[in-house]
């Protein structure tokens, strides 16, 4: 008589004397982008050489990516192999996704709200009401905690405040004149950024981050202010990036450093300003397929030293509610040389940097999964790579669970080597981030 098998799907774990939960390499390959990309290739009638010759991209490497035993942690591969498949870099990663986390699945409940409230408004023009102090300053208040909750990563709470903060900006905008009308300009301006990148980075809802961006555009050029013009065009910039144009996104950025850089003075906001669109070209250029490896790494560089001395000037900074400094350059180090698939110096320079001193939870988690997908890609650190997004995950669990690079790095670990402790956390970690059903 056969041996008893045991229950379908279920293998006995010898070490803690149970029935385990068996990996099904099929269970979750069809849910990666490499799943993804076969089955797009076989619907366009596209041979894998062919698909090979397109993008530049190694055979072997595209056979291993859609098995499942390489993921595509490289933003400029991405995009080449959609170009090559005439899609949107967001069909291959997923995203929008319906997730399993419930906050994550609130801030999406709260999209259509906020399609409205970006569509239906204009800047209304000036009227002979004067808008007291108070409102200003409470309204002032809001668009502060909008910009803390996003920096915080709570989405869901953030999607469903901001349509009515836009509509009462708005509102008091129309009723205001001369310096009142100009301070809540800028108020409006600073609360669509956390909209456009809601929307764009962390939803997946390009099309809407665009809008955002537009309505932003419209309000800054009444300021008719250098600086908030070169922010306008890191906001564009940054949208454009997002919809697989790295050289639309270099032009704006370009033009925006040109323009910046002949207005800095001795402030603080603008030397920070600088330094993010410093920030925003490197990560653009290691996208950028017009470019040679060689090139990109050299050119990023660039960008990146630019950056570095600024943070010297500024310290760490939170003008225009972003994150600039030090700290932030550092965690663009990581995040470029994993782009620039230099893993193994992605790691080296996240030795380098104390996490304790990212203070936004958002720009932490960034790091700890960057990290990950660096130290995913090095034989024997598949252990590391889960603590590190484990990290993430306990630091910012809904803007973990909606990024579809994460996605394909879980799923790619589940085919390796791991303890069985690592193992039940894993797939623990598949499961919240939509890998395993």
């Amino acid at each position: 008589m056969p041996a008893y098998a045991g229950p379908p799907g279920l293998a006995f774990d010898h070490l803690n004397l149970g029935w385990a939960i068996m990996d099904d390499p099929q269970e979750h390959r069809a849910k990666t982008i490499g799943g993804t990309v076969r089955t797009l290739r076989r619907q366009r009638g596209v041979s894998l050489k062919d698909l090979a010759e397109i993008t530049g991209i190694s055979v072997g490497y595209l056979s291993m990516v859609e098995n499942g035993k390489r993921f595509l942690a490289n933003s400029v591969f991405i995009e080449s192999i959609a170009s090559a498949l005439r899609v949107s870099p967001a069909e291959l990663t997923g995203q929008p996704v319906a997730p399993l986390d419930p906050s994550t699945g609130g801030a999406h409940a709260a999209v259509p709200a906020l399609r409205l409230a970006l569509m239906g408004l204009a800047v209304p023009g000036p009227v002979g009401d004067r808008l007291p102090d108070d409102p200003v300053q409470m309204l002032a208040a809001r668009v502060s905690r909008a910009n803390n909750l996003y920096h915080a990563s709570e989405y869901a709470t953030l999607a469903v405040e901001l349509p009515s903060l836009l509509a009462d900006l708005h509102t008091a905008v129309g009723i205001s004149h001369g310096l009142v009308r100009r301070r809540l300009l800028q108020l409006l301006a600073g609360a669509y950024h956390p909209a456009c990148v809601l929307l764009l980075k962390n939803l997946g809802y390009p099309d809407l981050a665009y809008v955002a961006v537009t309505r932003a555009a419209e309000v800054i050029a009444e300021l008719e202010d250098p600086a908030y013009g070169a922010l306008s065009d890191f906001f564009t910039a940054h949208v454009l990036l997002a919809a697989g144009s790295p050289e639309q996104a270099l032009v704006r950025t370009a033009a925006a450093i040109s323009d910046l850089e002949g207005h800095l003075g001795a402030g603080r906001a603008p030397q920070a300003l600088l330094g993010e669109l410093h920030l925003l070209s490197a990560t653009a250029i290691t996208r950028d397929k017009t470019r040679t490896g060689e090139a990109r790494r050299l050119d990023a560089g660039t960008h990146l030293s630019e950056a570095e001395q600024l943070a010297r000037r500024t310290g760490e900074s939170r003008d225009w509610h972003l994150n600039f400094g030090s700290t932030n350059v550092a965690i663009h180090r990581v995040s470029l040389n994993a782009s620039l698939g230099r893993h193994g110096d992605a790691v080296v320079a996240g030795d380098s940097l104390d996490p304790e001193a990212i203070t936004a939870p958002g720009r932490r988690m960034a790091f700890h999964s960057d990290l990950a997908k660096a130290l995913a890609h090095l034989r024997g650190r598949e252990s590391d790579a889960l603590r590190e997004l484990l990290n993430a995950e306990e630091i910012a669990p809904q803007r973990l669970r909606v990024d579809p690079l994460v996605r394909d790095c879980v799923a790619y670990l589940l085919g390796r080597q791991l303890s069985a402790h690592n193992r039940r956390d894993l797939r623990g970690l598949a499961h919240r981030v939509g890998v395993l059903s």
